[in-house]
């Protein structure tokens, strides 16, 4: 066969490759790929999946699936995270999971002294905000909102992630560049969400005594939540579950449906008590409906919202002709140390 000839059909093959991907019909997704990954096809479906974290739903085993490898993390450091995503009517799924060794869901517990008193178990090389010990698992998806983050498509979510700004901190702060610059943040918390990922948005506020979130702020809500379990003193824990329960600090939480006023009486020393009292988000910060399990070593995630909500604080996915752009980071039991991917991950629709 002539050089000319060869030439042509490997670039028609690469053509087709293109074409199928851009339809889902291969397993590997490279369409729009930024710096390194390759993108993530959304795949049009006719019904919604179950948002349980069993990801048994037969819209998932035809959606194209990328890896992701993530680096540099507290505990666990580096992992794959496998990503999906379908979407329906005027809802966009995802699917994520990832290899984590440990269900972490005993975060900075009460636990009962020998005097009698309570104290909360804390990491001790934790200089503030940056407990790796007694803590939860997490997992963070940011977007630009409205292409409004200069080069983030080609540097990703490192230009607004722990920078120093002066302020002393281990793991610095979290703020665009410029004023006008807003990313969407889906940060997802194993023991302080209940069926929702809590949505929350990073602008251009620098540090001060009296931003001392930075440019980190979480979507607005009308209620719900969560809170630390906490009496006024703040020397022992106002609420414990309803009837019994275990003493160990399992599951993390409490449900403030649930939740009935703390009884010392019924503990003895080294008996541990859950410290976060949650519920629903009602409002913008409960936008992402999900569900998720920990099943012998990973974890799935599965969520969902809406391709357009109409906030400011939201990306809008108001054009499936378009490319979007997102960073992804896991949290091993740790409060801000997690594995990142080194570069963004462009999304598009499948039409």
């Amino acid at each position: 066969m002539k050089r000319s000839s060869v030439f042509l059909v490997v670039a028609f093959a690469a053509v087709a490759l293109l074409i199928a991907v851009s339809f889902g019909q291969t397993g590997v997704s490279v369409v729009g790929a930024a710096s390194g990954n390759d993108a993530l096809v959304s795949l049009q479906v006719t019904e919604a999946p179950t948002l349980d974290g069993l990801a048994d739903d037969a819209v998932w085993a035809d959606a194209v699936a990328v890896e992701v490898e993530t680096e540099k993390g507290a505990n666990d450091g580096e992992t794959t995270i496998t990503l999906k995503s379908v979407y329906s009517g005027d809802m966009v799924y995802f699917l994520v999971t990832w290899a984590d060794p440990t269900d972490s869901n005993i975060r900075s517990p009460w636990e009962m002294q020998a005097d009698g008193t309570w104290k909360q178990l804390k990491d001790p090389q934790d200089k503030g905000g940056d407990n790796n010990l007694w803590y939860e698992d997490k997992l963070a998806f940011i977007w630009p909102i409205n292409n409004s983050i200069v080069d983030f498509e080609t540097e990703g979510c490192g230009i607004l992630c722990h920078r120093n700004d002066d302020t002393g901190k281990p793991y610095g702060n979290k703020f665009t560049e410029n004023e006008g610059e807003m990313g969407d943040i889906w940060h997802w918390k194993s023991v302080r969400n209940l069926n929702q990922v809590h949505d929350q948005y990073v602008d251009s506020v620098r540090w001060s005594a009296e931003t001392p979130e930075a440019g980190r702020h979480s979507d607005p809500s009308e209620s719900g939540g969560y809170s630390n379990n906490v009496n006024e003193d703040k020397t022992a824990p106002a609420f414990m579950p309803p009837g019994d329960f275990t003493r160990d600090g399992v599951p993390g939480y409490i449900l403030k449906s649930e939740a009935v006023p703390f009884d010392p009486s019924l503990f003895q020393p080294g008996d541990r008590l859950s410290a976060i009292i949650k519920s629903e988000f009602v409002g913008d910060g409960g936008d992402i409906s999900a569900g998720w399990k920990w099943v012998d070593g990973i974890w799935t995630l599965e969520f969902g919202r809406k391709l357009v909500t109409g906030s400011e604080y939201d990306v809008q996915f108001d054009d499936l002709a378009a490319v979007y752009y997102f960073g992804i980071a896991n949290f091993d039991n740790a409060q801000v140390r997690h594995a990142v991917a080194r570069d963004p991950i462009a999304f598009n629709f499948a039409q």
